[in-house]
């Protein structure tokens, strides 16, 4: 059931403006990302469909799934999409101590750190940054581990279009109308590489990038 609308209302955006929502642009630009992976089959999938559209995408990462499935991982990095940390254990931070959900990221971090350091590409565009990215599971945590996090030199990421891939009450039609029907210049649209969105998403991230591409957009990582 459809709680938090797919279009992520303006007004939200102004309550929380140290979250990324989406990019400022006025170019033909679009930010897919994927939430929970990497899944085996699922997400090789994914990579290969963008890669049939020369698209690039954001991959929030859960931190056991990376050690369960490192090969996928390293395919992510092969083809040179971006990294997220979305928590080892993808928790709810409204049920955990900010100190049980800190260690849990950074767990997630020592990872991420261990996995790209012989990627040059990695390397390069990442060198300046801090931490990096982080998407709250749920898009829901406590505000004191928003701040712990941002302090740490996070960038919090969440979303301006939300597919509902993942929720199985919605058809796939509707799925993909939740993106083409919201998405726009600078849009960051949520898609989930797992086995619980996999019916619509393989419906969905195809048609996503041929209505786009024929538009003139190009996909690109954060």
């Amino acid at each position: 059931m459809k709680i938090i609308p797919a279009k992520t209302p303006d007004f939200v955006k102004t309550l929380f403006p140290n979250f990324i929502w989406n990019i400022a642009t006025k170019d033909k630009v679009l930010y897919l990302t994927f939430d929970d992976g990497p899944t085996p089959e699922i997400t090789d999938w994914v990579l290969s469909t963008l890669k049939d559209f020369n698209a690039k995408a954001t991959f929030f990462c859960i931190g056991n799934n990376i050690e369960k499935h490192p090969e996928i991982f390293e395919n992510i990095l092969t083809e040179e999409h971006s990294i997220g940390n979305h928590t080892y254990n993808h928790l709810k931070g409204w049920k955990h101590k900010t100190k049980h959900y800190i260690e849990d990221v950074l767990k997630t971090q020592s990872l991420i750190n261990s996995k790209t350091q012989n990627h040059q590409h990695w390397n390069l565009e990442f060198k300046d940054c801090d931490l990096g990215l982080f998407r709250p599971p749920y898009g829901k945590f406590k505000t004191k581990q928003s701040k712990q996090l941002q302090n740490l030199g996070y960038k919090i990421v969440l979303w301006d279009v939300l597919s509902y891939d993942w929720d199985n009450s919605v058809t796939e039609a509707t799925c993909l109308k939740n993106v083409t029907s919201a998405a726009k210049e600078g849009s960051i649209i949520v898609f989930h590489d797992s086995l619980k969105a996999s019916r619509n998403l393989k419906y969905v991230l195809p048609k996503v990038l041929e209505y786009y591409s024929e538009k003139g957009f190009a996909f690109k990582n954060l």
